[in-house]
């Protein structure tokens, strides 16, 4: 389901994406989630295309329930940028591929 996207989970998330020195697109998502599984390949391309600037992860919130808890992960799909350790913005819901470029330009401009 993940396809090329990177997999974290409870235990990794600090290091996959706290510590990561590049801004991290987390995924929130669950296998039930129909609207999860409609932008799992605009993701997926947009990792391809912008994987040097942004990386792109995934977290199932039914494995892995204390992640999504301790950020306040309410509805999915829900995508957090991560950049230092913080929380840099926050797109709740499926959108379009051109949609969610235009929700990361800043962190994917040239």
């Amino acid at each position: 389901m993940a396809g090329n996207l990177k997999i974290v989970t409870d235990d990794t998330f600090d290091e996959e994406v706290l510590k990561n020195d590049k801004p991290v697109l987390v995924d929130f998502w669950a296998e039930w989630c129909g609207p999860c599984r409609q932008i799992a390949p605009s993701l997926e391309a947009i990792a391809a295309e912008h994987g040097d600037k942004i990386e792109i992860v995934k977290i199932n919130i039914d494995e892995n329930p204390g992640t999504a808890a301790k950020y306040g992960v309410m509805s999915i799909p829900t995508l957090s940028v991560y950049q230092g350790g913080e929380v840099t913005k926050v797109i709740v819901g499926a959108k379009p591929k051109a949609a969610l470029l235009r929700d990361l330009d800043e962190y994917i401009a040239e």
